[in-house]
Order: C-alpha cells, then structure tokens, then sequence
C-alpha cells in the first residue's frame, strides 16, 4: 500500500498538542531571555523615614561567582556614585560552596564604611532542596517573641561554623565589618544610629544582643524575615527572599514577607529583593529586578544615575 501524502503525519490530536509544546517552549524561552536581561540590571528604592541618617546603602545576597562578579562591579560602581554615607550588606556573600572567597575583594572598592551580617549560605546552612524545606519547616518551631527569642532548633548538622568564619575573615581583609549578635553606636553627619547586626536564624546563630535605652534612630539587620520579632526598633531590614525570584512584586504568601515594606504591631520591616541569585548557573530574575536601597538620599537618585528605575517609599 502506497503512503498517502495527503494525509497528515499526525493525528489531529497529536497536531494540537504539538502546536501547544511549540507555543509553550516559545514562551518559556522568551520568559527565560527575559529573566536573564533583568537578572543583568538593578533598580532603586528610595526609602524616606523621618529621623534615619542620610545617605545609607543597602543590598543583600551578593552569591558572589565568576558568572556574577562583573554585575557585582557595575553595582558598586552605582552605589559609589550614590555617595553613601554608610553600605549595609544583608548575608549570603557566597554561592553554594563558595570556594572563591578572593571573590569578595569587590568590596574593598567601595567608598564608605561597610558593615555587614551573614547569611545562611555563608554557613553553607538550608542551601540544597531538602536542607531548605526543612529549615522552612523547622522556623515555625523557633521563640520569635522579642523577649525569650531563640532559633537554636534551627542549628543541625548542615550549619558549618568553621566555613562561616573563613568568610568573615573574607570579609574583614576587604573592610568589611561584620556585625554578629552585636550592635555600634554611629554618628552619621550629625546624626546618632544605633546600628544591630543579628547572626543567621536559619543557621540558628541568631542571638539578639539587649540594647540600651537610646534617643538614636535604631536600625537592625536581619537575614531571613521569617525570622525577626518585634523588637523595639525604629526599621528591621531583611533579605533572603530575592523578592520571590519569579513572582510579580507584591505577590501574598501567606504569613511569608516577600519583597517591599510591610507593618506588624507598629514596628516595620523593609525586604530588599537583594543584588544576585543562587541555584542557578546563570542570574535569572522574573518580576523581581535586583535591588539597591537608600535611605534618606541627599541628591535624587534620578540626578545622579539617569535613566535607572527609581522607587520612592515614604515610611510613615
């Protein structure tokens, strides 16, 4: 029987699913090409409090690589040209292992004080699929009450404290000043801030020191947000999250702080979407461009890196 070259190949139903597959794949590849684009640029956000120093920085989860370290210098080349009066760095220097520790001499080039924390892949702690979902699970189990805090049921056999402090060392050779369960008090322009770094909760290092009663403006750095309290602070902020990856900017999970600003029982916490990736070979962002913040900026950003996406928040 000869083949009919009228007929088609495939089945009608086949052809549908097929021509599905083809829209999919195109989609996905179109989605990916622009995860990667956004992935390679940064966003500003402004946040304005009234009583906070001029001019201070923020970034996080740095997940410093070979693939990301160019990016890493293109930011703080903008974070120099925002003349910051202090940069703060939110934990997660490195990615996966993060062997390439001389990878970190990128902060030697910016131009003000740094101080810093630690993140829970600087203890190579919660960093796979399984060790994630479980400290996911296990935070619920922790005191998050600002009296009788305590996460050390989040400390197992993944938290790698030797690892932690090769990277401090890291760190402080390229002047950083990293802040662990301790606070310092600063004068920035005319302006008193108490500044308090608490260590990884994922880690299970996170021991928040007693502060003292103070008129200053009282900043806390913290990793995760699912781990902060309530503490008597006049602004707590956060990392971790990359704003979701992949998610629009203002999705709702519930009882999870995503990205942006947010409010409990009068103490606010801002997220920052934080600076690079991880778990991926390449920087792939979707709806959660990379992030830089400043607080209480002298010259509108606008002026002073034209054509950058710039968000202005008032926290009030």
């Amino acid at each position: 029987m000869g083949l009919d070259l009228r007929a088609p190949i495939l089945p009608k139903i086949g052809r549908y699913r097929f021509l599905s597959i083809i829209v999919f794949l195109g989609l996905l590849n179109a989605s990916l090409g622009f995860a990667y684009v956004e992935g390679q640029s940064s966003e500003i956000t402004v946040l304005y409090i009234d009583g906070a120093p001029n001019d201070i920085v923020v970034i996080a989860d740095p997940h410093l690589r070979e693939e990301n370290i160019d990016h890493t210098r293109e930011v703080v080349d903008e974070i120099n040209a925002l003349d910051p009066s202090m940069v703060l760095i939110l934990g997660d220097f490195v990615y996966k292992d993060g062997e390439d520790l001389h990878l970190q001499e990128v902060w030697s080039g910016i131009d003000a004080p740094v101080y810093a924390i630690l993140g829970n892949h600087d203890y190579k702690s919660g960093i796979d699929g399984v060790s994630w979902v479980q400290k996911h699970s296990a935070v619920s189990s922790a005191c998050l009450d600002a009296e009788g805090y305590d996460v050390t049921c989040l400390r197992d056999g993944t938290t790698d404290l030797a690892y932690a402090e090769e990277v401090v060392g890291a760190l402080e050779e390229n002047g950083v000043t990293v802040l662990r369960n301790e606070y310092v008090p600063l004068n920035l322009e005319g302006t008193d801030l108490l500044l308090v770094g608490v260590d990884d909760g994922w880690a299970g290092m996170a021991d928040p020191p007693v502060i003292p009663e103070t008129d200053a403006f009282v900043l806390y750095m913290i990793h995760e947000p699912d781990c902060r309290a309530d503490w008597d602070a006049d602004l707590v902020i956060a990392g971790h999250t990359h704003g979701g990856q992949f998610l629009p900017q203002g999705t709702p999970l519930p009882g999870k702080e995503l990205s942006g600003l947010y409010e409990r029982n009068d103490r606010f916490c801002y997220v920052t979407r934080g600076i690079g990736t991880s778990n991926f070979g390449v920087e792939l962002r979707l709806f959660a461009t990379p992030e830089i913040v400043i607080i209480n900026p002298s010259v509108p950003p606008e002026d002073l890196l034209p054509g950058k996406k710039v968000v202005h928040i008032t926290v009030e």
